[in-house]
């Protein structure tokens, strides 16, 4: 990689900025191009794109050439709004599939370090605090405190950023009301079905932890699949 390219991918990963390294591996020829940009070489676009949906480099032959495409993703980030007791059990199973965890709740006897250790916490209202985390198409929100007080604001503003999933906890009647406040904020259908509530996968789950199953599998379904299959 020649120093030019090696530059401009260091500038990337400072900026979040997704990113893949496509190189002719007969000629050695190297191009850079940013998410969702078109690759240089036709027939490569849907490869492309699905590699940087599953994190996945790999090799490609087009034509009797061979690619190899190289992604260089930012690390993925799940902000959670609600220190309760079903996060502390999903927490950890993100971590293992390599999720930065932010949680969120301005009760502070919630959000504490007994009860979250390693995670970054932030005992804060959400409207006050997510602008300043630079939410991008690498992080899911996930709005679980029940109050809303607390996840109305959170998922307003996660409707206006570029996250890859949202998700809110509570029964399909509670859902239904929470679409009928923020409608009432100015949302259409259209947005507002881009939240997933009631948050998970059906798989008939009971209790926190198997409910914690249930909202990463589905945040996993959306990442790599593009749906909630």
């Amino acid at each position: 990689m020649n120093r030019e390219l090696l530059e401009k991918l260091r500038e990337a990963r400072a900026q979040r900025q997704a990113v893949a390294v496509i190189t002719e591996l007969e000629g050695s020829t190297q191009t850079l191009i940013a998410r969702g940009e078109e690759p240089s070489v036709k027939g490569l676009s849907e490869q492309v794109a699905d590699a940087f949906r599953r994190d996945q480099s790999r090799t490609i032959s087009l034509n009797d050439v061979e690619y190899f495409i190289h992604i260089h993703n930012p690390p993925l980030r799940m902000i959670v709004v609600g220190a309760v007791h079903m996060t502390q059990h999903l927490v950890p199973m993100a971590q293992a599939t390599g999720y930065d965890v932010t949680i969120i709740d301005p009760r502070g006897a919630f959000a504490t370090d007994e009860r979250f250790p390693n995670v970054t916490l932030m005992a804060e209202w959400p409207d006050e605090v997510l602008p300043t985390l630079g939410i991008d198409h690498r992080a899911c929100v996930l709005a679980l405190t029940h109050d809303p007080k607390i996840d109305d604001p959170a998922l307003s503003f996660a409707l206006n950023s570029e996250c890859f999933y949202i998700g809110a906890l509570g029964s399909t009647r509670t859902h239904a009301a929470r679409l009928e406040r923020l409608k009432a904020n100015g949302f259409d259908d259209e947005a507002l079905a881009c939240i997933h509530g009631p948050i998970g996968l059906n798989i008939g789950s009971r209790g926190p932890a198997e409910i914690a199953i249930s909202i990463l599998a589905e945040v996993t379904s959306v990442l790599r699949l593009g749906s909630a299959g």
